[in-house]
């Protein structure tokens, strides 16, 4: 069904966890204290990772800290026989899945893994999902004829540099459509694609509208202006 980590320097909670989730037919590796568990859980990947909090070497706060600092996705459920409120909503804080105390209670274990695996599910979907939308905005530009072929492979080349780009052609032929497949295939995809229309804006008011302006640089200035170039992080692209 899965893969659980036990991180207990316990070896009767280690075993008894073992007999418990090997019975609902789960593989189970176990850790003697906290940097083993951590060697471990960084290395190769659970479905979730039970982590006791007193531990010699190194604690299970330190142990969550370091697995959430490594990005590990795996669900952390804390357990501890000296946990409190405080304890509890520490933990939780720094991104533990869960919180159980002792002495554990059997089915409050199993629907916690339960409503981990699900969280665990929504995930991968998640992980999909962005996938798919990935590819779907980069090949947003649809067709197979050799001219749109050729667009394509001109921005797959394009976008990872740091070259301007001017696309130039008549009304309706899909201008902003290459400009936006220009950006996510860019380094800059995570930042704002900005869509400014200077078709529509005054000559005077132009230089304002792109670079901003001073409050009463102007007699209708009546205060600071961010312009829409302002707002890019990296030097804009045209």
């Amino acid at each position: 069904m899965g893969k659980i980590l036990v991180i207990d320097d316990e070896k009767s909670i280690r075993r008894a966890l073992k007999e418990i989730f090997e019975f609902e037919d789960y593989e189970v590796d176990e850790a003697e204290d906290g940097k083993e568990g951590l060697t471990k859980a960084t290395s190769q990947y659970y479905d979730v990772i039970f982590c006791d909090i007193k531990m010699p070497k190194m604690d299970g706060m330190e142990v969550l800290t370091a697995l959430q600092k490594e990005k590990v996705e795996s669900p952390v459920i804390m357990i501890s026989g000296h946990g409190n409120i405080e304890t509890a909503v520490e933990s939780i804080k720094l991104g533990a899945f869960d919180f159980i105390e002792k002495p554990l209670d059997l089915n409050r274990i199993l629907v916690t893994i339960r409503n981990a695996s699900e969280k665990n599910n929504l995930v991968e979907e998640k992980k999909n999902l962005k996938k798919t939308v990935q590819r779907f905005k980069g090949s947003s530009i649809i067709g197979e004829t050799d001219a749109i072929i050729q667009i394509k492979e001109m921005i797959e080349k394009v976008g990872p540099s740091e070259a301007r780009v001017l696309v130039t052609g008549e009304n309706g032929t899909g201008k902003e459509l290459v400009a936006r497949s220009l950006h996510d295939n860019s380094p800059r995809k995570d930042e704002a694609f900005i869509e400014v229309n200077c078709a529509a804006i005054p000559a005077e008011l132009i230089e304002s509208e792109l670079f901003g302006h001073e409050k009463g640089a102007f007699t209708s200035a009546v205060k600071q202006k961010k312009g829409n170039l302002n707002w890019l992080k990296k030097e804009p692209c045209f």
